[in-house]
């Protein structure tokens, strides 16, 4: 099957592998049809394993191998990680100015983007919708990165970037399902809804890898960007969420847990 899968185009693995962590997504979501509440403690361990998995992501399969890839391409290796990275930030940061969406555990009201009149479930999932972009962005520019025929890219180093952001959309997909149905709406609007926050990714997905397909040398920077993009999105919205409320220990105690997998995941098999 490993030997099927190395077989396809770049192009088409990406898409394949963000279906896998769409899947992943929808999996989570579809605990709503068996729980109807979820205990603070498991949301905040939930959001801070979330964290912990795109840190750990952030750095051992973007930052580091887009700092070898520019020494290889002769380049001065901190240029196009700098500006990489905090373009990915700059980049959320105007999707986060400009959709409407509103973060879990916040009244209406505190909606942010630009004003809407839409439903709190929808801004609810738009919230999560907007950091599933750079993970979608990571696998898809990690598979591209094998068109390239460099060194420094592995299938199995895209593989394990793909099982890690998948294994951390799974409790997200719960994050959002299940708090739409204390809300009082229905467990299959909860899980539609849980399960359509991920549907961003296979989107993102081919369109990062075809993007360092078509333009290689542009493959060092999409690197850091989508690197930047999720450490944006873990600092402003993850961290803030899982510890707004008691049980903070949690959150911490998962995002260790959530570092240490992804790092397996990248070191070990990557």
């Amino acid at each position: 099957m490993i030997e099927s899968f190395a077989s396809l185009s770049p192009m088409l693995q990406a898409f394949l592998a963000t279906l896998f962590t769409w899947f992943l997504t929808a999996l989570g979501a579809g605990l709503v049809f068996f729980f109807q509440e979820i205990r603070l403690r498991v949301l905040n361990g939930m959001l801070g394993f979330a964290s912990g998995v795109m840190i750990a992501a952030s750095y051992w399969s973007l930052l580091a191998p887009a700092i070898e890839l520019a020494e290889q391409m002769g380049k001065a290796p901190w240029v196009p990680a700098v500006t990489g990275f905090l373009g990915g930030g700059l980049f959320i940061w105007g999707i986060d100015r400009l959709l409407p969406h509103l973060h879990a555990g916040l009244p209406r009201e505190r909606a942010e983007g630009l004003p809407s009149s839409w439903r709190r479930s929808v801004l609810l999932v738009l919230a999560i919708t907007i950091h599933n972009i750079p993970e979608g962005l990571a696998v898809g520019i990690a598979f591209g990165a094998l068109a390239a025929d460099i060194p420094s890219a592995s299938l199995a180093g895209a593989m394990a970037l793909a099982v890690g952001i998948g294994i951390q959309n799974f409790p997200e997909g719960a994050a959002v399902a299940i708090p739409l149905r204390r809300e009082g709406v229905s467990r299959r609007r909860s899980f539609w809804l849980g399960q359509a926050s991920g549907m961003v990714e296979p989107a993102a997905g081919v369109l990062g890898a075809a993007a360092v397909i078509v333009v290689q040398p542009l493959l060092p920077f999409a690197l850091a960007f989508a690197a930047g993009a999720m450490i944006y999105v873990v600092v402003e919205e993850l961290i803030p969420t899982a510890r707004q409320e008691q049980h903070s220990d949690f959150a911490t105690m998962g995002a260790m847990l959530g570092f240490a997998v992804m790092m397996t995941l990248d070191v070990a098999f990557g």
